[in-house]
């Protein structure tokens, strides 16, 4: 894969294409630039090589009509601050003019209800732009849309920005080749989500540590109640199949798992999956409650599982302190609230304690914010965080990215 460094892209009009699908308040105020920041090295290196460059971009979902709440303005505006350069704002693509202008962001490519469509004519019109195609949004190679799949066959060179080619790098080195022990942390809702990235950690890890409402799915897996805690129900059979994955892989005779009496039988036989031995637990949502620590067979009826337990955070405190590679995804528990937040912040604080010694890679999405707002050095404590959710997730599966596919095709 080319990147901007392996071209000679002086004075070329580029057409970039960045992920700054940011959060917003009611204000229509940024909440998290940290998108925005982690892609300024490419349009430095670009503008330094006195490129005239249009940014193309995505901003929540505004279902393919123009609406005011999704407009890339803030965008513009916070992209002004971090360059100190005068970024125009397009309204349409007709509009753009990148001769009067050395940066211009086109407004919210999903006003356009073609981008989603991966519409050719659409994609012509944006490979108009520019004389070359930089890839640099790593949050949306997973999507075949015209901004990242059918726009490079209508331009003459196609090549990643220096975001997208680190992201790649840093998460494919880690998933081949780890310092071990690779420890790999899931919490967040659902299991059928990450299905694929499960089965491939666990070929690749020594230890898969759980948490957040998956867990829950887990306890009520083996029989455990779960209160009126999230979970997923008729997860059987995925459960099965990954626990016989990992019973084959620790070499376990799985003939004999045929015979285990019940599912906790089937995960306690296994090792490689670390389960919470406690939870804390409310009785409703909200910042009334305080955490009460329960075994996780004792959790009531009327009540929601809503973070892991103290005797659970030492435990997997003392699995990473040995760790050589962390890949987290998800936290741990409902960390909208300060008292459940409480073993996702100990998890934090254990790999920042050992961030000379552990490489640990934070996946994108909620996991991703969590950290930036936790951390005092707004995430330079960590090796690397993903910008990206569901393309790091793929990437961590094996599955191909369509837009970085269509780079080289």
């Amino acid at each position: 894969m080319k990147t901007i460094k392996d071209i000679d892209i002086a004075g070329k009009n580029v057409l970039l294409r960045a992920d700054y699908n940011v959060p917003l308040d009611e204000s229509g105020a940024i909440t998290d630039d940290y998108r925005i920041k982690q892609a300024i090295p490419t349009l430095k290196y670009l503008l330094e090589q006195d490129c005239r460059v249009v940014i193309i971009s995505h901003l929540g979902r505004p279902e393919g009509e123009r609406n005011p709440k999704y407009s890339m303005r803030p965008v513009a505006e916070r992209l002004e601050e971090l360059v100190d350069r005068e970024v125009a704002l397009a309204d349409d693509v007709d509009t753009v003019d990148s001769q009067e202008n050395q940066i211009t962001l086109l407004e919210n490519l999903r006003f356009w209800p073609e981008e989603t469509g991966n519409d050719s004519d659409f994609a012509k019109k944006l490979a108009g732009l520019g004389e070359v195609f930089v890839q640099d949004g790593f949050g949306v190679v997973h999507r075949a849309h015209a901004s990242t799949d059918a726009v490079t066959r209508h331009m003459d060179q196609n090549v990643a920005g220096l975001l997208l080619a680190r992201e790649i790098e840093v998460i494919t080195n880690a998933m081949e080749n780890p310092e071990r022990p690779l420890v790999a942390i899931f919490g967040g809702a659902k299991i059928s989500d990450k299905i694929g990235v499960i089965e491939r950690f666990i070929d690749k890890a020594d230890k898969i540590l759980i948490g957040g409402a998956m867990a829950n799915t887990f306890f009520a897996y083996s029989g455990n109640n779960v209160g009126k805690s999230l979970y997923e129900s008729k997860q059987s059979e995925v459960i099965d199949k990954l626990l016989h994955k990992v019973l084959e892989k620790e070499d376990t005779d799985c003939k004999a798992c045929k015979d285990l009496s019940s599912h906790g039988d089937l995960l306690a036989a296994q090792h490689t999956i670390e389960l919470p031995s406690d939870v804390a637990v409310a009785n409703s949502v909200d910042d009334t409650q305080r955490r009460v620590i329960v075994e996780t067979d004792k959790v009531a009826d009327d009540e929601y599982i809503l973070d892991i337990g103290t005797d659970t955070i030492k435990n997997y405190q003392n699995i990473l302190s040995q760790a050589g590679t962390v890949i987290w995804n998800g936290p741990l528990g409902y960390t909208e609230l300060d008292e459940f937040a409480n073993g996702s912040n100990h998890i934090a604080a254990t790999l920042k304690e050992h961030k000379d010694s552990i490489e640990t890679i934070i996946g994108g999405g909620d996991t991703a914010g969590f950290i930036v707002h936790w951390d005092p050095d707004k995430g330079d404590s960590f090796t690397h965080i993903s910008t990206g959710g569901g393309a790091a997730l793929d990437l961590m599966a094996g599955e191909k990215l369509p837009g970085v596919e269509a780079l080289s095709s």
